[in-house]
């Protein structure tokens, strides 16, 4: 089975619990948190990687690290997936939640990628924007490319709407080498 599938599957299986727990919400924050603290610590992702470590100490591990920060919901989901060796793909279980979560809640993920931080009247007409195409309600994510020249890169439903300078100029560098110029001489 790929990873995709059982991210999703064990996603579908937290999601049903939180429901039958009325605490949808509460494990979509913490899953949040799980996300974040797997994808930023390299050494956590090695540490649950490793076959050789038993599985009781990677549970004191993800006790240690979640148990005051996460409900009992979100803590018990966490030491099933470690009993059953899914430590690899918690990372992936949160993302795979919150992306279901998002969508029974009718909440479109956008990301906004400018060379500066945005202000709050451009961050509110870009969610706007994107509200009234997609017709459900924004979660912005902003971030910075101190690499880009200027303008923006706006992805969101799997669609990308890229405004950067650099790619206008590429266009134009495109459009100057076909040369559809010919001589009349």
């Amino acid at each position: 089975m790929n990873s995709y599938r059982i991210n999703t599957n064990y996603a579908k299986a937290l999601l049903m619990l939180a429901t039958d727990r009325q605490d949808v919400d509460r494990v979509a924050d913490d899953m949040r948190m799980v996300s974040k603290v797997t994808a930023e610590n390299h050494e956590l992702a090695v540490v649950f990687a490793n076959p050789v470590l038993p599985s009781d100490k990677k549970a004191a591990i993800v006790r240690d690290l979640f148990s005051e920060r996460v409900s009992d919901t979100t803590m018990a989901f966490l030491v099933f997936l470690v009993r059953k060796n899914r430590t690899v793909n918690m990372h992936g279980v949160s993302e795979a939640y919150l992306d279901i979560w998002r969508n029974a809640k009718g909440i479109v993920l956008s990301n906004l990628v400018t060379h500066q931080p945005v202000d709050e009247s451009a961050r509110a007409l870009v969610k706007k924007m994107v509200q009234e195409y997609t017709g459900r309600n924004v979660e912005l994510h902003e971030g910075t490319d101190t690499q880009m020249l200027g303008g923006f890169k706006l992805e969101f439903d799997h669609k990308m709407y890229d405004a950067r300078l650099r790619t206008k100029i590429r266009k134009l560098r495109q459009e100057f080498a076909k040369n559809d110029y010919e001589s009349k001489l």
